[in-house]
């Protein structure tokens, strides 16, 4: 098996105004690109805050695109049930045309229950809405009718093969695969009360194995697996942030009706699947997560640590350099700065 690449992933949630996180997340990309990471993902998230910053996240890559080069760029993820699958389409398609096809389309059918109410939609129907939807979009990015012989203007061109999908079951990790579509898996997933302790792996590596096995004939796989990072120059550095930022999650977590065992900061570590400390203990901690063996893409991310800004950039300097090469992840050339 090849050996993977990397992105980042944000959530853009910096301690800052709306515009100050666009301006950091942006400046997190470019730094990203410069050290040679080939992906960045951003989430999209309604009405919190807290949950994220980014309700319009194809509006928001099509700025991006313009202060970078090369780097690529994906929704991670639209959900498809709060949207107009068309507009979806047509949104995705001019941020691509603008990018130089550097968009990569990320769907998931969840999110906060209660942000489907403004949008008319009930959670309970998500599952049926977004499989509607989705075949819409496919329909719209395919070039196909859809309705009253009406078809996407301008025309989706490759973006149709650069589609993921998030999920955290089995079924979903089928239905990606029966597309053809990327998978998309989370940075840590919710464990039953009788499997609290069990490791990702244990929760992830059966998504894949459906995946893989819906995957069409001579279809490359593709699997993106995000983690928890948090590089620093020192572990008591690392252990400061994650003391604040973990607790937060686990409570959150715990709000949300999961069960978040333990209280200490090593348990909530292990619990939280969090990889942090200098490049040789996070090398050795993902060293240890089997799904990883299974990814095309790692994709990196400093939530729920959540530390500054600052100490964002420093990790991802980190990564790139000294923790990606340890495992012997694959990076795009790195670019140099003008003079």
């Amino acid at each position: 098996m090849t050996a993977p690449t990397i992105a980042f992933f944000t959530r853009l949630l910096d301690d800052a105004s709306p515009a100050e996180r666009y301006a950091l997340a942006t400046e997190q990309i470019r730094h990203a690109e410069r050290h040679g990471v080939g992906r960045a993902w951003v989430a999209q998230h309604h009405f919190r805050a807290a949950e994220g910053g980014l309700p319009s996240p194809l509006v928001y890559l099509a700025n991006v695109a313009a202060q970078t080069s090369r780097i690529r760029l994906g929704t991670g993820v639209v959900t498809l049930p709060l949207e107009d699958a068309v507009r979806v389409a047509e949104d995705a398609v001019v941020s691509d045309l603008l990018s130089g096809g550097r968009i990569d389309l990320g769907l998931g059918s969840g999110g906060t229950p209660s942000s489907f109410v403004p949008f008319g939609e009930d959670v309970r129907e998500k599952a049926p809405t977004y499989d509607r939807k989705l075949r819409l979009l496919l329909d719209a990015l395919g070039g196909r009718d859809i309705g009253a012989d009406n078809t996407l203007y301008p025309d989706a061109g490759t973006l149709g093969d650069r589609i993921w999908q998030a999920t955290f079951s089995a079924p979903g990790g089928h239905r990606a695969g029966i597309h053809g579509h990327g998978l998309l898996l989370s940075r840590t997933q919710p464990r039953s009360t009788d499997a609290l302790h069990a490791p990702l792996s244990a929760l992830q590596d059966p998504i894949i194995d459906a995946y893989l096995e819906a995957l069409p004939d001579g279809v490359a796989p593709r699997v993106t697996a995000s983690r928890t990072v948090f590089v620093a120059d020192d572990r008591a550095e690392a252990l400061r942030f994650a003391e604040v930022g973990l607790r937060r999650a686990a409570e959150g977590f715990r709000r949300q009706g999961q069960t978040i065992p333990g209280d200490t900061l090593d348990e909530l570590i292990v619990a939280l699947d969090t990889h942090l400390g200098t490049p040789e203990e996070v090398a050795e901690s993902l060293a240890a997560d089997a799904t990883l063996d299974r990814a095309t893409e790692v994709a990196f991310q400093v939530h729920s640590v959540d530390a500054p800004h600052e100490h964002v950039l420093r990790s991802i300097e980190l990564f790139a350099e000294h923790v990606a090469p340890a495992l012997g992840y694959t990076l795009t050339d790195t670019i140099k700065e003008k003079a």
